[in-house]
């Protein structure tokens, strides 16, 4: 019997570490905005991309947000972060909006080669 309590008491313990880890992951995007990166935006490695045509830079993830100015093709975008990886916030790396930083959608940029 104290043998199988303490069987017991171990999976509760181990099983009670696997939620408080599981409670840090489920707050990683949360944490993100400490970076200076938007609340939920799920960060990702920095990537190089270029817009394949003119393409609003916005001030949220979607067409309701405000456009802080279109970026013309070619321009060079180092994302930071996405939103449903669709929308991808980062800075604008050349151009007439050169360090601005904002929103694209993901259908109007392309990774560099």
């Amino acid at each position: 019997m104290k043998l199988r309590q303490t069987a017991v008491r171990s999976l509760a313990a181990s099983a009670l570490g696997l939620s408080v880890i599981g409670g840090g992951i489920a707050i990683a995007p949360t944490a993100s905005a400490a970076n200076g990166l938007p609340a939920n935006c799920v960060q990702v490695y920095s990537v190089g991309q270029k817009t394949t045509t003119a393409v609003n830079l916005r001030t949220g993830p979607s067409t309701k947000y405000k456009s802080r100015g279109v970026l013309s093709k070619g321009t060079r975008f180092t994302e930071y972060c996405t939103k449903n990886f669709i929308w991808y916030y980062g800075k604008v790396a050349n151009g007439a909006h050169k360090n601005k930083k904002g929103w694209v959608h993901g259908d109007y940029i392309k990774p560099i080669r």
